[in-house]
Order: C-alpha cells, then sequence, then structure tokens
C-alpha cells in the first residue's frame, strides 16, 4: 500500500501551532483568574476606591494575575500574618511566654513574709484566658500561686502583692489606634503582665421595648471601681451587637453608646480592662484572702510600686508557669484575630531580638528579618503589628510575595498555613465560599476595618498549584458584606 506524502508547510504550520500551544496553555488557564480581577475593578462600587490585587504561583514565583499591586493600602488584620510569620521565624514554634511568682524579703517562724510578693510578667497574652485551649483559666492560675506561696509556709504577708508589668515599655497601645476602640476588648492594651486577655465581660439585662435603654446587669470578672455612664439603646430584634465601650487604659469611667436588640435575657459585650496588672495583684489578694492569708499593704500595679519609689530588686523565684507553645497561640491570633496576642509578639520581638520591648523596636526587628530575606518594603509603613491603626499601609505584591517566601520555608510554612482560616470551614472564612470550588482550597486571614477589606492567603489550582495572594479594598462604595462577596469571586476563581 502506499501512502500520501503530507505537504510540507502543512507539518510546520501543525508544528508551529503545537509548539504555541504548549507555551501559551498555562497563560489561558489563568486568564480566568485575570478576567475575574479586570471585571471586579470595573466594578461601579470600586470607582472611587483603592483595590490592590497580587496572585503569585508559589513555584516559579511568577505574578500570574495582578491589580495595582503596587499601591500602598491599609492591610488592616491580614497585617497579622507578617506578625506572627515573624515571630515563629525567630522565637520559634515551641517557644513559651512565662510568668513567675516571687517574694522579696524574708519569712520569719511564725510564717509572716517581712516583704513584698511579684507577680512578674513577661507578656504571656494567655495567661488566666478563658479562650486559649491549652492555657490555665483565671481561677487555675491564681490557684497555682496560693498553693505556691502555701507550699512556702507563708501564713501573712507584711507588705505588697505587685503585678510588676515592666518587662514591655510603658506605651500600652498603637500610636494611632481610634477612640471607639481603646474601651473595647479588640483594643485593649498590651503590658508587661497581662492576665484574662486584658478583658471582662459586661452582662446587659435585655428590654422588651424599642429606643429604651438596657441596664447594665454585672461585670464578670469583678471590677468595683468601673463606672459606666450607660447610653445605649434598644434596637429591633435581631439587630446584632452595635455597642461600644469608650474609655481610656488607667480610667475607670466608662461610657456605652450604640445599641443593642431588644428582647427577653441577657446580652453580653467585652471591654477592655484599665489597668490589668493592678487587676492581677488584687485577684492574688483576694484568693489568699480566701485561706486566710491576709496582707497589711495594698496590692499594686508595678507602675504604682515605681511610683512609691521602690524596686523589686533581687527577689526569690517561687513559682514560674508556662503558657501554651507559640505555634498554638499563632493559630488562635490568625484565626480568630487577636489583636492582643498580635501585639505581644511584636514587643516580644523587640524585647528578645532588639533593644528593648517597645512598638518602634519590634517593627524595626520584623523589617531586618524579612528585608535579609530579600522582601521589599518600598511603600510600607507600619505603626502596629495587629493592623488595628489605619496608618499601616502595605502593597498586594509585598503581601503575596510575603505567603511566597512562607511556602518556600520549612519552618514557617505549616504553621502559619494552619493558622490562617480555611474557605467553608473556619475562621473569617467560615461562610464565605461554601460550596464551591474554593472550599476547603483557600485558607486567607481576612481584614475589617471602616470601609478596608482584605485577604491574604494562599489557594490550590485545580491542577494542584500553590497560589500566594493579597487582595486588599479601600474606600470602596456600598455595604461590606457586598465587597467580601465580591473579593470572594476571584479567590473562587483561583480554583477553578
Amino acid at each position: 500500500m502506499v501512502f500520501p506524502i503530507p505537504n510540507r508547510k502543512k507539518i510546520v504550520c501543525s508544528l508551529y501551532l503545537l509548539f504555541i500551544g504548549l507555551i501559551f496553555t498555562p497563560a489561558f488557564a489563568q486568564s480566568g483568574i485575570q478576567k475575574a480581577i479586570d471585571a471586579l475593578a470595573r466594578d461601579p462600587d470600586l470607582a472611587h476606591a483603592s483595590l490592590g490585587i497580587c496572585v503569585i504561583d508559589v513555584e516559579s514565583g511568577q505574578v500570574i494575575a495582578s491589580h495595582d499591586d503596587q499601591r500602598s493600602m491599609i492591610p488592616a488584620s491580614n497585617l497579622k500574618v507578617l506578625t506572627t510569620a515573624t515571630a515563629i521565624g525567630l522565637l520559634g514554634s515551641d517557644y513559651q511566654f512565662k510568668t513567675e511568682l516571687r517574694y522579696s524579703g524574708s519569712i520569719d517562724a511564725n510564717g509572716v513574709l517581712n516583704g513584698d510578693i511579684f507577680i512578674v510578667g513577661y507578656g504571656d497574652p494567655t495567661l488566666g484566658s478563658d479562650q486559649m485551649e491549652g492555657a490555665d483559666d483565671l481561677s487555675a492560675v491564681m490557684a497555682k500561686f496560693r498553693m505556691a506561696i502555701q507550699q512556702k509556709g507563708i501564713r501573712r504577708i507584711n507588705g505588697h502583692i505587685v503585678g510588676e508589668d515592666s518587662y514591655f515599655t510603658s506605651t500600652v497601645n498603637g500610636p494611632n489606634w481610634h477612640w471607639i476602640d481603646l474601651g473595647n476588648y479588640y483594643g485593649a492594651g498590651i503590658w508587661g503582665l497581662n492576665i484574662h486577655e486584658n478583658l471582662y465581660y459586661l452582662h446587659f439585662q435585655k428590654s422588651n421595648k424599642l429606643g429604651s435603654t438596657p441596664a447594665v446587669a454585672s461585670v464578670e470578672p469583678s471590677i468595683p471601681e468601673l463606672r459606666f455612664y450607660n447610653e445605649v439603646s434598644s434596637a429591633r430584634a435581631g439587630s446584632g451587637d452595635n455597642a461600644y465601650i469608650y474609655g481610656a487604659p488607667f480610667s475607670y469611667e466608662r461610657y456605652l453608646r450604640g445599641t443593642i436588640p431588644v428582647g427577653q435575657g441577657r446580652f453580653t459585650i467585652k471591654g477592655s480592662m484599665p489597668d490589668p496588672p493592678l487587676f492581677a495583684a488584687r485577684e492574688l489578694e483576694a484568693c489568699l484572702q480566701s485561706v486566710g492569708i491576709l496582707t497589711n499593704e495594698p496590692s499594686l500595679s508595678g507602675r504604682q510600686f515605681r511610683m512609691r519609689g521602690q524596686k523589686m530588686g533581687s527577689a526569690n523565684v517561687l513559682l514560674t508557669h508556662y503558657s501554651p507553645k507559640l505555634a498554638a497561640i499563632v493559630e488562635r491570633t490568625n484565626i480568630k484575630s487577636v489583636n492582643l496576642y498580635c501585639e505581644v509578639m511584636l514587643r516580644t520581638l523587640g524585647k528578645e531580638k532588639g533593644e528593648e520591648g517597645s512598638i518602634d523596636e519590634g517593627l524595626k526587628v520584623i523589617r531586618n528579618f524579612w528585608t535579609d530575606r530579600g522582601l521589599n518594603f518600598n511603600g510600607i509603613f507600619l505603626e502596629d503589628g495587629s493592623g488595628l491603626s489605619a496608618n499601616n499601609v502595605v502593597t498586594a505584591n509585598f503581601m503575596a510575595s510575603l505567603m511566597r517566601k512562607i511556602a518556600l520555608d520549612k519552618q514557617l510554612f505549616q504553621p502559619i498555613y494552619n493558622s490562617l482560616p480555611i474557605a467553608g470551614k473556619s475562621g473569617g472564612m467560615q461562610y464565605l465560599l461554601k460550596g464551591t470550588a474554593a472550599d476547603g482550597k483557600v485558607r486567607a486571614k481576612t481584614g475589617t476595618l471602616g470601609k478596608v477589606r482584605t485577604f491574604t492567603g494562599y489557594g490550590t489550582s485545580r491542577a494542584g498549584k500553590l497560589l500566594a495572594f493579597c487582595m486588599m479594598a479601600n474606600y470602596y462604595e456600598g455595604s461590606s458584606g457586598a465587597i467580601r462577596q465580591k473579593l470572594a469571586g476571584v479567590m473562587r476563581t483561583l480554583c477553578e
């Protein structure tokens, strides 16, 4: 049999088209992401907004889709990924915060301590927490401290109980945190000695009458000095928590404003403690009194103790209490977006890897750590570690590049990846992208401030490629929920 000889031009043309197809098939596969980004950029609600998006192929390092990814924008809580990854990198996943119980002076034959008891903080943000898995809650911590004092044979204290808080500098809040935030749990200050996540629960007795003022029922744990000026009103059923607590550190006056729903029973919001070190000292005093161990001097914070011209000096260690490991703390930090934890990490980085436990020194340590790893900080301006300040700005390219560098680092990747909320499953992503191609395949830190919505994390493509991304929208029109869904639409394309 004789086979016809194909036309040479047809062979060359077919080979050329095959070659071009092999080269550009990935680009065609990725064009859906860019088309979704371009469509979002044309959305009327973003006509006057800033939108920054960057998607990077982790393996190749190539930017496969983007929009204005070099523009400096507010990241909100997306900044936590930078702080937590640095903490893991410099302190290690197994790092534990400690708190020491100490005493000064001498104990006589009758069990009288002629000296002072000190609760010495080293920043542990989980001390006495009722929310951090693996941490002892407030009553358990105080029971441990009491038992250590009893076992030492101390039956009376001729001196003070002091909440020693000088491990960090005296700046307890971010320099430009908003007044509306400071009295609420998410704006709680950061001390060298933190306790019960520096928060209290404020319970309202709900009212059935629209516009009426629901009564303050109780505060837990008790802080007797707190004085509330209650201007909260009752809104329609199902309107949610729109109540805010206004107040500054060290001040016990609190203004309550906003609304809670009408109804029956109690409604609870969370406030920031005015002075956690003093609270810790008083809690221990009360715990000791419950078993007959009395003091003849008032309990003090370390600040008050120093204002009296007194110093701890050399003091004997009675007990050292340790926090859960840092990897577990980082996981809760990013899934629950806990500002306190992140701000403690920032100051601890400054204290242990820099010159002092301050915001500025911690930020310097972060910058140096990542600059040494090739991350470009052009257009990056930082004021805190949690993202609560609206003066923080980053670029989408910076954040996506950060996520790629994390993914390529064996020490960092697993603890950070495990800490990111999962689409359709957990954290701020729990109800997002459920039932889509991205369900369970996108992990992202969410961020929210007034007119700011952000997502930074990873998506796994249908081909199994890991993509690092950042998406930020600032000063958009419409509701926060609507822009959240529109950004989610772009995240979905990463996995399609």
